[in-house]
């Protein structure tokens, strides 16, 4: 953050010389337009677009918000007040970043107030509410900056370091008594003298590592000769300074001493006494310090070239991408899972980075990550940065402002990682492009990662590179259509052969009565020959927790939700009720409220079950979990799967989170629990989604030359999708497919926006939700409205819902036109005065 510049009064008179300058701003707030403010005379040369200045809204409320346009119009409806402070002199957000902002606001009917609110890190947004805290490095006794009464007053009130104690802005100005405290804390800020930061969870804690070095006067050599004469007698103390010596040449260069060596160098060495250590900095011929590090530090500056070829059929399928890319932006990349599309990506991203541009290469999961990243940093060292929600809001802040002075010219990151400000995109990687991880649900905008980027590539002039085993339906509509380019890898890479896929019928095992739990005989009996062949397993279950109902087996009554419309799951690690919906939870029931009766029990079964189960019936079993509830946490991910790699864990029970991508060599068997729950979902996409679910998950199976073996449990076998995944046909799954969307009228043949009416009285939002309907209905024709309707779950947080779908046509110019409609119908509804508290939800392209 740039807090060099002065502050300047708003009352300052005016040259006669000077321009007056108004600023179109962006607040970080839900308005349909932008806001304008003066510009102080003396800053009239500082203004920047992208850049965040502190403004009033309202009475009292005080927040940054980002420059979008400078120009010499006063607004005609309202007196312009001056921008209170401007906190940056160049761009924090570039003009491509802008101009995609726009297109999201528009595109996904929202306000980009709401963009740039979710595009943001916190730390980059300030407001009344923001806090500051005394600097780590700060030491009353060293400062060097001479401190006023008002700077030293904040100081006073936040005590020391080690309280850690923070202040609002709010009291900031409440302990100063003034209203224009900005220029104090700014200059603290310029001052090194506090940090700042936006919610108790994001408070800065810098990386610090602790460091020691040779006291300055033992560095010449006559000094350093006494003494070792001194430490003769002492030989523990005298192998540390060897030691030290060794590896900071002070005879060489004095000045390497400056910088010093990190402590654990000395302490943890086997052959040096820790001890020997803190007695030499106690004696002061060592002195220790403390250091504030980036989190991503630039070691090992460039990219590390590490042996890596492509196989025949990776270089083919790359050249191939190449000779599209001659003609299309888009291609997409159909390789079965474990082709090899990694290698292929990396081989593309050097490509790029040898033309001098930028590359952004987005997963839909964290847990991705965890494996891919340690692949690249040994490939592109400290170019790299990483960009996802575990990341701290210090750390994304880190990776933001590395984009921006181009530090990392390779960003790896989940959706949100489409934000960061790029300006000279040359490649963007979509890997698994078929996930709906890349959806953004609530809040908005509700946007697609995947459409957002192509959109980013667009204008940026950058190609975009899709990959998937399982592509979207649209996705390969778009490339037998000739839209996109269409590389096939058909193969898997090196000696692996697809999994053998194998149906077992619960319904037949459980008449027969082999069935063990949840487990059929046939998945059981697998499971215990390949932990005797040392080799690993994954189990797949698409539902957390350990039951999903608990029910009273006398009078049947189920624990409900108390703000939502479904029965609350049991965990057993926790001993609670929970939902997955909201997080309200409650202690187990032991006995029926209703009838008094303690025969509850648990129904149905999640991933937290089968691990206890599997625990019981195979002792000799090293079993993780791998879902929401364990990787809660910022590394849990990289911890869980780093077990796995080593082998530490031998069955991996999980979510979805297991079936993306994840490559293990010693996987040789893949069970899916209940295949059923995943076909049998009342939406368009669940046969897609359900062939993708199980094609990926069963692609974990047998890597790196072995051939694995996949058990599917099923009621049943005959269903037309389990063939399709058997032979793992993808071309006849889209085909039967495509003909299903066609004649349903559903993407991508149209276009669909689902409405969502929220209100806390069911009927007041049902009388909503028509109303809309209707105004819908008289804008786009009774053809294009479906509803409304309650969903399923028809009651979420208290408030009830009704859906209403629309389903447009595909042109653009109807597109646009109908979107303005939607807003207008939207409009109509808010302003009637029994629908204010009525919350309308837009979401295009749903998943």
């Amino acid at each position: 953050m740039n807090l060099a510049l002065d502050f300047i009064s708003p009352a300052a008179a005016p040259s006669a010389d000077r321009v007056t300058l108004f600023a179109d701003v962006i607040l970080p707030l839900p308005l349909p337009r932008l806001y304008t403010y003066r510009v102080p005379y003396e800053l009239n040369d500082n203004v920047v677009i992208g850049g965040r200045v502190i403004v009033q809204f309202g009475a009292k409320k005080t927040l940054s918000c980002i420059v979008a346009a400078v120009h010499e119009q006063a607004p005609k409806d309202y007196q312009a007040k001056y921008i209170l402070e401007f906190i940056d002199d160049a761009p924090v957000v570039t003009q491509p970043q802008l101009k995609l902002f726009r297109w999201m606001a528009d595109y996904y009917l929202c306000t980009i107030g709401e963009v740039i609110n979710a595009a943001l890190p916190s730390a980059l947004k300030l407001s009344s509410e923001s806090r500051i805290q005394l600097h780590p490095g700060f030491s009353a006794e060293e400062n060097e900056y001479p401190l006023s009464a008002q700077e030293q007053q904040i100081v006073d009130a936040l005590g020391t370091v080690e309280e850690g104690k923070a202040m609002t802005f709010t009291e900031v100005g409440e302990l100063l008594g003034i209203t224009s405290f900005h220029k104090v804390i700014k200059s603290l800020m310029h001052k090194d003298v506090i940090f700042l930061f936006e919610h108790t969870a994001d408070k800065y804690a810098p990386k610090v590592v602790k460091k020691v070095r040779l006291a300055h006067h033992f560095v010449s050599e006559a000094s350093l000769e006494q003494l070792f004469m001194q430490l003769s007698t002492k030989p523990k103390q005298l192998d540390v300074l060897m030691k030290y010596l060794q590896l900071v040449p002070v005879y060489q260069n004095e000045h390497a001493n400056l910088a010093g060596l990190e402590k654990p160098y000395l302490t943890s060495s086997p052959h040096l006494s820790a001890s020997a250590v803190n007695t030499l900095i106690k004696n002061g011929v060592l002195e220790q310090f403390d250091q504030i590090v980036s989190r991503f530090p630039l070691e090992n500056e460039g990219a590390i070239q590490i042996p890596f070829s492509l196989s025949e059929s990776q270089t083919a399928a790359r050249d191939e991408i190449m000779a599209h890319f001659g003609q299309k932006d888009i291609v997409l990349l159909h390789g079965v899972t474990g082709a090899g599309k990694t290698e292929i990506y990396i081989d593309l991203i050097r490509t790029a980075l040898d033309s001098g541009g930028q590359v952004l290469y987005l997963l839909p999961e964290i847990a991705l990550t965890a494996q891919i990243v340690t692949r690249l940093m040994r490939v592109f060292g400290s170019r790299l940065g990483v960009y996802h929600s575990k990341f701290s809001d210090n750390e994304r802040v880190e990776v933001w402002n590395g984009v921006l002075s181009g530090r990392f010219q390779v960003v790896i990151g989940v959706r949100s990682a489409v934000f960061l400000p790029f300006d000279n995109l040359s490649l963007i990687i979509v890997d698994e492009e078929h996930e709906s991880s890349y959806k953004q649900y609530d809040p908005a905008p509700r946007y697609n990662a995947r459409e957002v980027a192509l959109m980013m590539a667009n204008f940026q002039g950058a190609k975009t590179l899709l990959g998937s085993a399982t592509p979207a339906v649209e996705t390969y509509y778009q490339a037998k259509q000739g839209r996109y380019g269409l590389v096939t890898l058909s193969k898997r890479f090196g000696e692996a052969g697809m999994p053998d896929i194998e149906l077992v019928d619960t319904r037949k095992a459980r008449e027969h009565k082999t069935m063990h739990n949840h487990f059929s005989a046939d998945l059981l009996g697998e499971i215990e020959r390949k932990l005797g062949a040392k080799e690993q397993v994954i189990l797949f279950q698409n539902r957390r927790g350990y039951a999903p109902v608990v029910a009273c087996q006398d009078c049947g009554w189920i624990p409900k939700c108390t703000n939502c419309a479904v029965s609350l799951s049991y965990h057993k690690h926790s001993h609670e009720l929970r939902c997955h919906y909201c997080g309200y939870h409650d202690s187990m029931v032991t006995k029926c409220p209703a009838c008094g009766s303690r025969a509850v029990k648990t129904q149905g079964f999640g991933t937290e079950k089968i691990e206890d189960d599997l625990k019981i019936m195979l002792p000799q079993a090293n079993v993780q979990r791998m879902d929401l509830d364990t990787t809660r946490a910022k590394n849990s991910y990289q911890q869980i799967i780093a077990d796995f790699e080593k082998q530490a864990t031998n069955v991996l029970v999980g979510t979805q989170m297991v079936t993306k991508g994840l490559d293990f060599a010693n996987v040789s068997l893949v069970g899916i629990i209940n295949a059923d729950s995943i076909i049998h979902y009342p939406d368009f996409r669940a046969h897609e989604r359900a062939y993708q679910m199980f094609v990926q998950v069963s692609g974990r199976a047998g890597r790196k030359g072995k051939k694995g073996k996949v058990i599917i449990q099923t009621s049943d076998p005959t269903q037309v999708i389990f063939d399709k995944v058997i032979r793992n046909d993808y071309v006849e799954f889209y085909n039967y497919e495509i003909v299903q969307r066609h004649e349903h009228g559903y993407p991508p043949f149209m276009r669909v926006i689902k409405m969502t009416v929220k209100h806390i009285d069911q009927n007041v939002g049902q009388a909503a939700a028509i109303m809309l309907a209707q105004e819908l209905v008289e804008r786009l024709g009774q053809a294009a409205v479906l509803g409304p309707e309650a969903p399923y779950i028809f009651r979420i947080r208290n408030f009830f819902l009704q859906e209403i779908t629309i389903k447009l046509d595909r042109a653009h110019t109807v597109l646009k036109h109908a979107k303005q409609q939607i807003l207008e119908a939207m409009d109509v509804v808010r302003d009637q005065k029994e629908f204010k508290q009525a919350r309308l939800v837009a979401d295009v392209d749903p998943m």
